[in-house]
């Protein structure tokens, strides 16, 4: 049984959100800063596992058809736009 689309995307969005969040505050108080005993590092970590497990579920268990080779693709583009807008610093 498929899951409903409407539903994982909108987790999609909130995990996406919660990136945004966990990015912030590493902004403003560092890698290493700490909140209840967890870095924003760690935070930034588990925010990023949570985006890549909705997009699992939403590529395995929804009408909307994403594929490994699908995802290869618009990650190998998007890493050439990075060398050309977003250069290593020497």
């Amino acid at each position: 049984m498929k899951r409903n689309v409407q539903t994982v995307m909108a987790v999609l969005q909130e995990e996406c959100a919660e990136v945004i969040q966990a990015v912030s505050k590493i902004n403003r108080f560092g890698m290493h800063g700490e909140w209840q005993g967890v870095t924003n590092r760690q935070s930034l970590v588990t925010e990023i596992g949570d985006v890549l497990a909705i997009i699992k579920v939403l590529m395995e268990e929804t009408d909307i058809n994403i594929t490994e080779g699908d995802l290869e693709v618009a990650i190998g583009a998007k890493l050439k736009k990075l060398e050309i807008f977003l250069p290593h610093e020497s």
